[in-house]
């Protein structure tokens, strides 16, 4: 597969839609808005191979949005992690594939999904774990930002910043959108780079499509010195990619029909 980080993130894109127009699963809209984020550090930032996935060294990625399971599934496969052929297997019965990710079935899920809030916890335990084992690696984070309406999201900033996790990254995807209405409408949070700096972290804003900033961004994050927890706000598009989809509050459930799959995957190719 490509390491351009755009040719990544096409692929992945196109072959969500094809797996989703299959399986009528849902998310689509919440994965391609982080469709470039995982791109850049897949191809970019994580270093992981088949071979490394036990390392204690190897740097640690966390899907705390695990609804984007497809989404994940299809980066894991482009990135050599997990057969492409296991991508047929997307939410078939029996299978590993669930719409929801689960760990120690599939190669690089490195935590179970499905209740929302979760992952920056892990993620702090995680970072604690590598400082008092002095392990290397960093520790990445991708949530939601209608996840960080879960009180457990700012419990663990607390502990993580308590605990001068320098090695921990979390990054919010923020699209602006979430099951039932914008952010602002469902649970106002606010101005989210402010905030995550009153908690005190160290808060980096950046265009989440933007290849080159994203892995200036990640790259720098928990490497310069600065003892703080790194949050990462990444203003992104729901359902980016596709004119249809774009900014449009149906595609967290709506799978494409055919017709639809055939005008995304033009979109996607031009």
């Amino acid at each position: 597969m490509t390491n351009s980080p755009k040719e990544f993130a096409r692929a992945v894109r196109m072959h969500v839609a094809e797996i989703l127009c299959r399986t009528h699963d849902s998310h689509i809209g919440g994965g391609y808005s982080s469709a470039d984020i995982l791109a850049v550090l897949y191809t970019r930032i994580l270093g992981l191979t088949p071979d490394n996935l036990e390392d204690p060294d190897r740097n640690v990625f966390l899907l705390s949005k695990g609804h984007i399971a497809a989404t994940f599934y299809t980066t894991l496969a482009c990135a050599g992690l997990i057969p492409m052929e296991d991508l047929a297997l997307h939410v078939a019965d029996g299978e590993n594939y669930a719409g929801h990710t689960r760990r120690f079935v599939v190669p690089g899920v490195e935590m179970s999904a499905g209740s929302l809030g979760h992952g920056p916890g892990l993620g702090a335990g995680v970072a604690y774990a590598k400082r008092i084992q002095n392990n290397g690696g960093r520790v990445f984070v991708l949530l939601g930002d209608g996840e960080c309406n879960e009180g457990s999201v700012w419990e663990s900033v607390m502990l993580a910043v308590r605990l001068s996790l320098e090695n921990l990254i979390l990054i919010v995807d923020r699209n602006r959108l979430q099951s039932y209405g914008s952010d602002e409408q469902v649970l106002n949070l606010g101005d989210l780079s402010e905030k995550f700096c009153a908690f005190g972290c160290r808060v980096e804003a950046v265009d989440g499509h933007d290849y080159a900033a994203l892995e200036d961004c990640f790259s720098r994050a928990g490497l310069d010195g600065d003892p703080r927890p790194t949050v990462v706000i990444a203003h992104t598009v729901k359902g980016k990619g596709v004119s249809f989809m774009e900014n449009r509050l149906e595609w967290h459930f709506k799978s494409p029909n055919q017709e639809q799959l055939a005008q995304a995957l033009e979109e996607l190719g031009q």
